[in-house]
């Protein structure tokens, strides 16, 4: 039965759900065009981040335990809300230019973060499992979303086929703990944790639980589908999935596997970090050889991934601030990136190769300046958000006794230094030829505006950023 606690604690993803129900609504009726779908959409997530905002210092379960809301997960609900705000402002002009833009976008896009809310608030694995699939399955529909695009096509039936697979494992290893503790609550199993870690069945239904997680935050060795999703799918859509997807996943990952498990010193923490470790010296290297944008940051994705399972292995409170921290600053640094991408991006596909930024300063200074911040953040570089959030994970890992993780992170950060700078070079010291490229239009700029502001405050004033979730740590 719903009590006013769950419908105050579940506030935001009621908002969310209101939302999308409106926008199906105004789409079945016919009532204006995709831009009023648009307009409901940046709406509603204003509308979730207040609310959000305003269950920060609240803390609870609901819907008889299945649903937890505290610091964290409302954080995670702003920050989300916050990608599906820019990723919302950089559609219209996006899918316009390809004549494609269409209100099902939002509809989708809303359901996305519906799932992934839910995987940030779950308190029981059976809800964490019913979020993931939410978000996947609009994932899958959104990587294909112009249904003419053969190479769209295709990327979304990898999506699909592979994601079916991790999907599996995942539900496999929630039966195996269950069978281990007999819940599938968290609390439950935190409570049966320290008699059962060492169970055979319980240890496998872990494993089982990695590999699904693995799949959703692109680590090696389940990363196998992101560069080919990546580059295939429309630019925003890319720009979406590889951040809120990510943190959604992240978000249940460090919540199960520090909170729940309590993972620090164990087996389990040295797999993660083995895992993460694999991550970084691959996702860098492969990226070196790419000259496709969206191929390169789709590589360089998987070493983010690596970095940010320095925090989960470290399995301690630090470990827990620095994920969030980092997922904060790589969220707000890619989707700037993205959009970037998005705007440069023609009809055929042109403008995602890195030839395609040749002299790019000489035409849209602002632009230039703002991608280098991006390719500054990511990179690692100080005082950016990019810096900050490496900082965090890798002192965690250090506290954890895992210097040698972090030892790989720096030096695979300095390798990553190549080809992020190389953008850098391509647009400031190279001539260009050819037609006067024209500004992005008003939404892209605000979303640009929005990310870059971001990716200097959360360098300059971490604290501000930790003190919005460390209550839940």
């Amino acid at each position: 039965m719903l009590t006013y606690t769950d419908f105050l604690l579940a506030m935001p993803l009621f908002s969310l759900t209101v939302t999308v129900l409106l926008i199906i609504a105004t789409e079945a009726a016919r009532v204006g065009r995709a831009r009023f779908s648009q307009f409901l959409a940046i709406t509603g997530l204003l509308v979730t981040s207040l609310l959000a905002g305003l269950n920060l210092r609240e803390s609870g379960v609901a819907f008889q335990g299945m649903i937890a809301t505290d610091a964290a997960s409302s954080y995670l609900t702003i920050l989300l809300s916050l990608a599906g705000i820019v990723t919302a402002l950089v559609a219209r002009p996006y899918f316009e230019h390809r004549d494609a833009h269409r209100g099902e976008f939002y509809i989708l896009l809303l359901f996305a973060i519906i799932g992934m809310v839910l995987m940030a608030s779950a308190n029981d694995l059976i809800t964490l499992f019913l979020g993931i699939e939410l978000m996947s399955f609009c994932l899958y529909v959104l990587a294909g979303f112009e249904r003419t695009k053969d190479k769209q096509n295709e990327s979304a039936l990898k999506y699909f086929l592979l994601g079916a697979f991790a999907s599996a494992f995942l539900l496999y290893g929630i039966a195996l703990i269950y069978g281990s503790v007999g819940s599938t609550n968290l609390d439950a199993i935190a409570r049966a944790y320290a008699g059962i870690s060492n169970q055979p069945l319980f240890l496998l239904g872990t494993a089982m639980l990695i590999v699904g997680l693995g799949f959703k935050v692109a680590a090696v060795p389940f990363h196998m589908w992101a560069p080919d999703v990546y580059e295939g799918a429309p630019t925003v859509v890319t720009g979406f999935m590889a951040t809120a997807g990510k943190s959604a996943a992240f978000a249940a990952l460090a919540i199960v596997m520090i909170r729940t498990f309590d993972i620090g010193g164990s087996t389990t923490a040295d797999v993660l970090a083995l895992l993460a470790a694999a991550s970084m010296v691959l996702g860098n290297v492969v990226a070196i050889a790419q000259t496709n944008l969206k191929r390169m940051l789709a590589y360089s994705s998987v070493a983010h991934a690596g970095y940010l399972l320095a925090g989960v292995a470290a399995g301690t409170a630090e470990g827990f601030a620095g994920v969030f921290l980092y997922l904060t600053a790589y969220t707000v640094t890619t989707l700037g990136a993205f959009a970037v991408i998005g705007w440069h991006e023609r009809t055929n596909d042109e403008g995602t190769s890195l030839d395609d930024y040749v002299g790019l300063s000489q035409h849209q200074p602002v632009i230039a300046a703002v991608m280098a911040l991006y390719m500054f953040s990511l990179t690692g570089i100080p005082p950016f958000a990019g810096f900050i959030g490496k900082y965090y994970v890798f002192m965690a890992a250090v506290r954890a006794d895992l210097t040698w993780l972090a030892i790989v992170g720096v030096l695979t950060s300095a390798v990553s230094a190549f080809y992020y700078l190389r953008v850098i070079v391509m647009m400031y010291f190279r001539e260009r030829d050819g037609e006067h490229i024209p500004l992005p239009r008003i939404p892209v700029m605000i979303a640009l505006g929005i990310t870059a502001a971001l990716v200097i405050v959360v360098g300059v004033l971490p604290s501000t950023v930790l003190q919005l979730f460390m209550p839940a740590m």
